[in-house]
């Protein structure tokens, strides 16, 4: 997502980072960004040392720069960020839409928060995720659909919906082998893909050896944010917001 960020030209002041997995995205901002203030919703888990840590090992300069910092479980329950509208030039979200229920709630969240110009720059994992899983039988583990099955179409649609400007989406499969089941079971863990079943003996059941994972990655711009959105196919715009042209 980095390597994508390389074509974007954006001036950025502020940024927010969601999720900020242990403060390392928090590190690769500060270095990429230096002057910018950086806003981060850390992922469960991260403890206050953790980022602060972070900070001072990115750049001790962003200690003085009054960036917000608020737990992912915050969001997940409010469904607001903690800024104020129109108040951040970049919104960089890795790995989380698939953990939401319905990422257009997500999606008005960025466009409130983003200043005009502004970016969103995200990644999800796809609905053929783990797709060797779900065509077994019994299995020793209770298995889970994403909660979020848009692909990469749908989310383009969403980001039209909501009002977002030249949306780029692409993706990518990411084939992961496993010589042991052990650590299979232990990645569908993490990936909140399912959650083992007691006394289960499976290493008496054959399991696939491979797992996919579909990456899905999308980023598209906040432009005309003070015109009135559309309805019935049909755009108002205020008389203020239209420009006289002069010699």
């Amino acid at each position: 997502m980095l390597q994508k960020l390389d074509i974007v030209k954006l001036k950025v002041q502020d940024i927010l980072l969601i999720p900020d997995f242990s403060g390392k995205h928090l590190y690769s901002f500060a270095k990429r960004f230096p002057g910018a203030r950086i806003h981060s919703v850390a992922e469960q888990g991260s403890s206050s040392f953790d980022l602060w840590r972070s900070k001072v090992s990115a750049n001790w300069r962003t200690l003085f720069r009054n960036g917000k910092t608020s737990a992912i479980a915050s969001y997940l329950n409010t469904g607001k960020f903690d800024l104020p509208d129109n108040s951040v030039d970049l919104v960089f979200s890795n790995l989380l839409l698939q953990d939401l229920a319905d990422p257009k709630h997500f999606l008005q969240e960025c466009w409130r928060v983003l200043r005009e110009g502004g970016l969103i720059a995200f990644s999800y994992l796809g609905p053929d995720t783990g797709k060797e899983l779900r065509s077994m039988g019994i299995t020793p583990f209770q298995l889970k659909n994403l909660l979020n099955p848009w692909d990469m179409h749908d989310m383009g649609d969403a980001l039209m919906g909501e009002r977002f400007s030249d949306p780029v989406m692409d993706m990518e499969y990411l084939m992961l082998d496993y010589e042991k089941p052990a650590l299979l079971l232990a990645d569908i863990e993490a990936l909140k893909m399912g959650t083992p079943s007691t006394n289960f003996a499976y290493e008496t059941t054959e399991l696939p050896t491979k797992l996919t994972l579909e990456v899905v990655y999308g980023h598209a711009w906040a432009i005309g944010k003070q015109l009135a959105k559309a309805q019935d196919s049909v755009a108002y715009i205020d008389i203020n917001q239209i420009g006289r042209k002069t010699r």
